[in-house]
């Protein structure tokens, strides 16, 4: 037992400022329990902390409750309270896997705990719970035993609904959900068997019971047009719908601006600003324009100013936070802010004037960037430019379109001059740059899709690319010279794994990463351009792509590995990024010359929102791919049995992933359909080897494929190996089928056994 304690409470200041009535600090609790050699009851700690009074011990007894509630104490059988490390208990969130098993991520950061699927059957992904260590696994994995759920993750979900023999359920189409959840006949809200619904859980799953929900929304019949989005929206619980108190507060603002606001700001109405877009733009948040200054040139770049409408703690500014960003689906999006601010009073449209943002940057000819400064001002864009025109005017030498803007087409010049000084400049401090391809769907009718096209990045998209870059810059220098708290866009180094990882793949290829224990951007360029005419080009370009780590926001600077920069951050699309919105928020304190201690952020504050941020960019990335995929599948159930060449992009233990040439979509040839041989996977040098004949199957091989099957709720294509022909692999495809027939029809049969037994 713990002696009583004859220390003071460090945090009781804090407490007593907090509550009428003092309670000991969460803090205090925990360095007591850490001392005890066992858990102890609240007597016990109340008789430590010398509490007498009925009102403290009931303090007492909430503050011990609450810290069961948040899992920093674990309360026994019988009754004593201690630390979950003590009690090798481990606290944290359950990410479920598609075969019934799942793990558990540590809220310390340790090794992730695996999750048996009898572990499962009481917790849905996303859950936050508390396990016990009860060993490690046949892999030396850590093993658990669930003891607590401390939060529940899912509420409502999205599904496909069912009705066999009378017993309504739905299977969710997050795959990381594997439970069905049951529907009574009183909760279907008159939904028809294989419909899309959305379902609320009323009753979460139990160890020896299923979970228990209503249908609230009825999304439609499983393959109705835009049905993907709608998944794909509730499966990541994008917010869609604005709350009421945004609508009021986006719907007071003037449709022009005040005379009043346009006096305190600088006016370069006069200046020949131009946008430059895709062709299906809608938002225009960013204008150029240059002219030639010395022996560098002048660069402005004018950014819509949504920090003069949107402020800190407003029902705008709150929604804005939710959201992170706008999430952009195919011919679809859902944007950061009201239409009335993302396509209207912010967007640039040509002819308007408009509030921005401008950093004016005076840049040598060297390309670097010898002077900054940010202003507020009011501007008029003179052309809405697409980036196919531009690249017409300048590259083309277009004649039609050079008389259309004869007066435009001396300040594009100068653009594209600086554009190429920049581009030098680029090269030179080792910027990497992968030719990566990005496509397009193009829709035909009932939104089906009729092609994928690949995008083209002409001079024009690098040339405003560039022009963007150097104002972030500017503007995460601006933060460092005043120490304001910000937000930078950070990308790190590769890990020193991935880095041993790819070395020693490269070796095998006769080729050398320079830079020694930590390579930099420059060497990576360096080996990109010295491999730019080798065939296997792309499957060291793939490699070295994926050694790197994913960019976040995040409130200390660490430079950008990729860029090859010291310091940089987002300031050039506050419309559809709040990061960008933050940014312009400091810029505009910086201005008004302020002490930074009157920001309204702090490090700390940065720090939450950075996180924030960087998880709904990655929920915007993965709710779009789920769209597209579920496109793609759809696209290509018409052509089960058709043969195509393609290139593999992915290996994996369980097989390669092939991506059809001129399609654009991308299949999995599983291990067990490579045939005459038994397979062995090699992660770092990218193939799949055969033990016998020595066959190898590497990343970015070409190789011709079959589709034999696709499943649009799993969103997976599988291919066969085209040139594999004869009765040998027809017999083992029979073999397989009737396997997973077999298979499929016991598990149908266990899991209608357990809907009866729920719906009763």
């Amino acid at each position: 037992m713990a002696k009583k304690s004859d220390k003071k409470d460090p945090y009781a200041e804090r407490e007593a400022a907090r509550y009428e009535r003092p309670i000991i600090s969460r803090e205090f609790i925990m360095e007591h329990l850490q001392h005890s050699k066992v858990p102890l009851t609240i007597k016990s700690l109340a008789a430590d902390f010398g509490i007498t009074q009925e009102s403290d011990l009931e303090a007492l007894r909430r503050r011990l409750s609450a810290m069961e509630r948040d899992g920093q104490l674990i309360r026994n059988r019988r009754g004593g309270y201690g630390i979950a490390s003590k009690m090798d208990l481990v606290r944290g969130r359950i990410i479920g896997h598609a075969d019934g098993y799942g793990f558990l991520v540590p809220d310390d950061g340790g090794d992730d705990v695996f999750l048996s699927a009898r572990q499962m059957r009481s917790v849905l992904h996303g859950d936050r719970v508390i396990v016990q260590i009860v060993g490690v696994d046949r892999r030396n994995r850590r093993e658990g035993k669930l003891v607590e759920v401390l939060e529940r993750n899912t509420h409502e979900l999205v599904g496909r609904f069912h009705l066999e023999s009378g017993v309504g359920f739905v299977v969710p189409d997050n795959k990381r959900i594997c439970q069905e959840i049951i529907v009574p006949s009183e909760k279907q809200g008159g939904a028809r068997h294989g419909q899309i619904v959305v379902v609320a859980i009323v009753e979460q799953p139990g160890q020896h019971s299923q979970a228990v929900g209503t249908v609230i929304e009825i999304l439609g019949d499983h393959m109705a047009p835009g049905m993907e989005m709608e998944i794909a929206v509730r499966n990541y619980e994008l917010p869609y719908q604005w709350p009421a108190a945004v609508m009021e507060e986006a719907g007071r603002f003037p449709s022009h601006i005040p005379r009043d606001v346009i006096d305190d700001r600088e006016d370069i109405r006069s200046l020949p600003l131009v946008t430059i877009d895709g062709e299906d733009s809608r938002d225009f948040d960013d204008a150029v324009y240059c002219e030639p200054k010395g022996k560098g040139w002048r660069l402005l770049v004018a950014i819509a100013d949504v920090s003069a409408y949107v402020y800190p703690d407003s029902a705008l500014d709150n929604e804005a936070r939710n959201r992170g960003n706008s999430v952009y689906f195919p011919e679809n999006v859902i944007p950061m802010l009201p239409e009335i601010l993302s396509n209207h009073l912010c967007s640039l449209n040509p002819d308007v004037d408009r509030l921005c943002m401008v950093c004016d940057l005076h840049i040598t000819e060297e390309g670097k960037i010898k002077s900054s400064r940010f202003f507020s001002a009011v501007m008029r864009s003179h052309a809405r430019l697409t980036y196919n025109k531009v690249a017409a005017i300048l590259i083309d030498r277009d004649a039609a379109l050079r008389k259309e803007y004869s007066q435009l087409t001396p300040h594009l010049e100068h653009l594209y001059d600086l554009y190429q000084t920049l581009r030098t400049a680029r090269e030179q401090r080792g910027a990497i740059d992968f030719e990566t391809r990005e496509t397009r769907i193009v829709f035909g009718t009932q939104r089906k899709i009729r092609t994928i096209v690949p995008v083209v990045r002409n001079d024009a998209h690098k040339m405003i690319e560039e022009f963007m870059i150097a104002a972030n810059i500017a503007a995460a220098e601006l933060f460092i010279e005043h120490m304001l708290p910000m937000v930078y866009r950070v990308h790190q180094e590769p890990s020193p794994d991935k880095l041993v990882d790819l070395k020693t793949f490269l070796s095998e290829l006769g080729l050398k990463l320079g830079g020694g224990e930590q390579p930099g951007a420059k060497d990576f360029a360096r080996l990109i351009s010295s491999v730019r005419g080798r065939p296997d080009r792309h499957l060291i370009e793939t490699v070295l792509l994926r050694s790197l780590k994913q960019a976040i926001y995040h409130p200390d600077n660490m430079g950008h590995f990729g860029l090859a920069l010291t310091a940089y951050t987002h300031f050039t699309s506050p419309i559809r990024r709040y990061p960008d919105l933050l940014v312009h928020r400091g810029i505009r304190h910086i201005l008004s010359r302020k002490p930074v201690s009157e920001f309204n952020y702090t490090t700390t504050n940065m720090q939450a929102l950075g996180d924030h941020c960087s998880m709904t960019e990655r929920r915007a990335d993965e709710a779009t791919r789920d769209a597209v995929d579920w496109l793609k599948c759809e696209y290509m159930m018409s052509r089960v049995g058709q043969e195509f060449p393609g290139i593999i992009t992915t290996v994996t233990s369980f097989g390669l992933f092939v991506e059809l040439n001129d399609i654009y979509v991308e299949g999995l040839v599983h291990v067990t359909a490579l045939e005459n041989d038994y397979y062995h996977f090699d992660p770092v040098k990218h193939r799949m080897v055969g033990e016998r004949t020595g066959k190898v199957y590497r990343l970015a091989d070409k190789i011709h494929v079959k589709v034999v099957r696709v499943d649009l709720d799993e969103r997976k294509i599988d291919f066969v190996l085209a040139e594999q022909k004869g009765s040998s692999r027809k017999t083992k495809i029979r073999h397989n089928k009737a396997a997973k027939t077999g298979k499929s029809v016991t598990k149908k049969k266990t899991a209608m056994r357990r809907r009866k037994r729920s719906a009763r």
